[in-house]
């Protein structure tokens, strides 16, 4: 399929969530060379689940199309799934020298400007690209206003619209530690 094929399908699928009234006009298609590995679709009306997104669910499921072992990737499978580790691309300001390949390889496209929860997931996932058909300013005259999260995040947390606070460090130090302690960890 080619990128105006690829892009067609993610907003059939933003077309048909409105249409059943599942959620917004947000659809998403996971693509390896040209051929659609996973779809999903804002399902946030159906289900009352705020991160129903279309690109979350994509992601979500091709992780398990592409990890036939899941939900218990035991260690001595770790290489052949999602998980393998693989070395930091060249420039990374990554700390590590290698993390788990996620889904490195693949595009993502989708009928509307990521927000800014998908757009951490794309990141997580180790997405080589995103494509999008209507922009965030075009998502904000329909009524999504991503646009202010975007620059909420910019703020001190001090002064954001969602109190943020640090609270009790000691504490959440005993599971960090924990994590460092532990000879066989993986990073993701």
């Amino acid at each position: 399929m080619n990128q105006k094929d690829l892009m067609a399908e993610a907003v059939r699928l933003a077309t048909e969530s409105v249409e059943n009234g599942w959620g917004g006009p947000f659809g998403t298609v996971i693509t390896k060379n040209g051929e659609i590995i996973a779809r999903g679709q804002n399902l946030v009306l159906l289900t009352g689940d705020p991160t129903a997104h279309g690109e979350v669910q994509a992601i979500r499921k091709a992780i398990q199309i592409l990890n036939p072992q899941a939900p218990a990737i035991t260690e001595d499978h770790q290489n052949e799934s999602t998980l393998e580790l693989v070395p930091r691309p060249e420039g990374s300001p990554d700390v590590l020298p290698e993390r788990a390949r996620m889904l490195m390889g693949y595009e993502l496209y989708t009928s509307g400007a990521p927000c800014p929860m998908c757009m951490s997931a794309i990141y997580w996932s180790r997405l080589d690209a995103v494509y999008f058909a209507c922009d965030l300013e075009a998502t904000k005259e329909i009524g999504f206003s991503d646009v202010f999260q975007y620059e909420d995040f910019q703020k001190p947390l001090d002064q954001r619209s969602i109190r943020v606070g640090q609270l009790f460090p000691e504490l959440g130090a005993q599971a960090y530690e924990l994590w460092m302690a532990k000879s066989d960890r993986h990073p993701y």
